[in-house]
């Protein structure tokens, strides 16, 4: 970046003739002995002259103040940012990266990145997330020492356990001879920053000197972005910000190089498709599969290839609601009836193929036939650790491809189209005519479904759903919420066919997710004009619901949506569970649980933070209504929330 001309005179030199020119000054008061006040400043002790501020390899001062510095760490560490194309930076203002926050609003001039005022690390984190789903990258995270850290966790661990890259930069004062009591620098600061963190991200590192950060944060970068992708920390000293990099020091930013993701060995993928072009009744189910459209486009070629079954566990969009070949609503008896099933970044594998009974004695059982095939490819067999049980449940299979799934899709597609006969065709023909019959009957069972209790009050699931999608299915729409407590309808109503519309869960199931990811998810989409929608629970968005003034004060359009269902009503059902088996009754089971007495006014809660809101709505009659002035919000590029009264799922 241009900066204005220096003067003829370097600042050092000015510095030194500064402190010269306070000396003579001093001497020269001497002469005026005749003047009381001139003899009172001669008595005051000399001016101090002022010494050379330090630089990155000299040692620390010991006396004087320096007041100006030119370029010091932080530019530097901004231009290595600017390298890896982060285009913005969430974060609450902290002073331990106080350096590296004045460089990037004017050294970079709040451009690449662009400073993203937040509320809460958490919301940072998460908003990180919401905003890599649909981006494909990560965006950059600062975090204030310690504290700042210990906000964002929770929101790292989601991250983590949803495979999702964020580049989180926290600051630390490593030497204790620097650390102002002043400003809490000491419990801010840490020996090991990353440590508390280090079990639920992929790779750390505090770096010594400027080089060394260029190349640590070129590096975590790449680490983070090579599948499994995962969160990432590094951690920049306070000193390191805001040293001046002295005159002589020659930095250099290494060139960013991302690997091709990791494809599955050839001679197992053909044996994979060997097995799936012979199976009778073949199943493909998908987690985390899809990165981009050629992923949702590769897997309706492997399935239609083979007329396959396709149970899609909306961990990601991965395949159309829509198709036929779409049987996710049939699972259990799909899954019952398979010969050969495919799991692809599947996660949980052994979920889609048992069911479990949460009872006194918990037990489980088995979907799959004897003698059925089980193949998994997936990158997470390159990529596991011990403490935090994200893996899930060890599912035995015949054959494990480790490579990356949107990645072996090419090959696996084509060693299947040459593995089907004439023969395979015809009876894969015959297969896919009584999926799609299948398929249809499931779609038209869920519409009838859907109108059980339209005109009730407090307001349908199905309804919101409804009416949500009539006004926007015409548009170039993103679903950017979690929708598993809102009994999935916009998944089994509307059609789902973009890699951006649908985001998938959070990850590690934390509350607190929903609201920040589907920000930054907006924040995302801003620049294609697509129009972002949420269903935001109530609980969720009462864990940081400052997330509110952020999207407002950054102009970010948003249209949420809230299921307002008064309560954290999957644990008030656990409560009730335990109450039933106890024989005490159900009807305490709203204690600790629900939000009423008083009623949280979510329409007030946005508007005081600058959001258009209205409601709460309680006639479904008025819904539709309040949606099309809602969406109007939004398209002049602002967020709008509706505090819609909700049945309970």
């Amino acid at each position: 970046m241009a900066r204005g001309k220096k003067r003829a005179v370097g600042r050092r030199e000015f510095l030194k003739e500064v402190a010269a020119g306070a000396g003579t000054l001093a001497g020269a008061s001497a002469l005026a002995g005749a003047n009381p006040l001139a003899a009172k400043a001669a008595a005051a002790p000399a001016a101090r002259a002022f010494p050379l501020p330090a630089v990155e390899g000299d040692p620390p001062p010991t006396t004087g103040e320096v007041l100006t510095v030119d370029r010091t760490g932080s530019d530097f560490m901004v231009d290595v940012f600017k390298s890896l194309n982060l285009e913005y930076v969430c974060a609450v203002a902290g002073s331990s990266f106080r350096g590296l926050h004045e460089s990037v609003v004017n050294y970079a001039g709040n451009k690449n990145p662009e400073f993203i005022t937040c509320c809460h690390e958490e919301s940072s984190v998460a908003m990180g997330h919401g905003y890599a789903k649909i981006e494909g990258k990560p965006l950059c995270v600062f975090a204030h020492g310690t504290v700042g850290l210990q906000h964002a966790s929770m929101a790292i661990y989601n991250a983590f356990c949803d495979r999702v890259p964020v580049y989180i930069v926290i600051a630390n004062n490593l030497d204790a001879l620097t650390r102002d009591p002043a400003y809490g620098e000491w419990p801010h600061s840490v020996q090991d920053a990353a440590a508390m963190v280090r079990d639920y991200t992929k790779w750390d590192d505090q770096p010594a000197s400027l080089q060394h950060f260029a190349e640590s944060a070129v590096r975590a970068y790449k680490i983070a972005m090579t599948p499994p992708m995962a969160p990432v920390l590094l951690v920049a000293d306070s000193e390191l910000q805001e040293n001046p990099i002295r005159a002589d020091v020659r930095l250099s930013i290494p060139k960013l190089t991302l690997p091709a993701p990791p494809v599955g060995e050839s001679g197992a993928v053909a044996e994979a498709a060997r097995m799936l072009a012979q199976a009778e009744n073949p199943v493909i189910v998908v987690g985390r599969n899809t990165r981009t459209q050629a992923g949702i486009d590769r897997l309706v070629e492997l399935a239609e290839a083979l007329q396959a079954s396709v149970i899609d566990m909306n961990d990601r969009m991965n395949f159309p609601t829509r198709h036929s070949l779409n049987q996710s609503a049939r699972r259990n008896a799909v899954v019952a009836d398979a010969d050969v099933i495919l799991g692809l970044e599947a996660s949980d594998f052994w979920s889609a193929l048992n069911t479990y009974h949460d009872q006194v004695h918990r037990s489980s059982r088995s979907l799959t036939k004897p003698d059925a095939k089980l193949i998994s490819i997936t990158a997470g067999d390159l990529y596991t650790k011990a403490n935090y049980q994200d893996f899930n449940r060890f599912t035995e299979v015949d054959m494990a491809i480790a490579g990356e799934g949107e990645a072996t899709l090419p090959s696996l597609i084509e060693q299947t189209k040459r593995q089907m006969t004439a023969e395979r065709k015809r009876v894969a023909q015959d297969r896919g005519a009584k999926l799609t019959a299948a398929h249809q009957k499931a779609l038209e069972a869920a519409r009838e479904e859907a109108a059980y209790g339209w005109d009730a009050s407090p307001i349908s699931t199905a309804r919101v759903s409804a009416e949500l999608y009539a006004q926007i299915k015409n548009q170039d729409w993103a679903m950017v919420s979690i929708l598993q407590h809102f009994s999935w309808w916009p998944i089994r109503l509307w059609d789902f066919n973009k890699h951006y519309q649908f985001l998938g869960r959070q990850g590690g199931g934390g509350v607190g997710y929903n609201a920040p990811a589907t920000v930054g998810a907006a924040l995302a989409n801003k620049k294609y004009g697509r129009l972002s929608v949420s269903i935001q629970d109530d609980g969720d968005l009462l864990f940081a619901p400052a997330v509110l003034w952020t999207a407002a004060h950054h102009r970010i359009p948003l249209l949420s949506i809230m299921h307002n269902n008064r309560a954290y009503h999957e644990e008030m059902m656990h409560v009730q569970r335990m109450a039933d088996r106890h024989n005490r009754g159900i009807d305490r089971g709203g204690i600790g649980t629900t939000f009423t007495e008083p009623n949280v006014d979510f329409a007030k809660l946005a508007q005081g933070f600058g959001v258009y809101a209205e409601g709460p709505i309680e006639n479904p009659k008025d819904l539709g209504p309040a949606i099309k002035r809602a969406l109007a919000v939004v398209k002049r590029g602002e967020p709008a929330l509706l505090d819609v009264v909700t049945q309970p799922r």
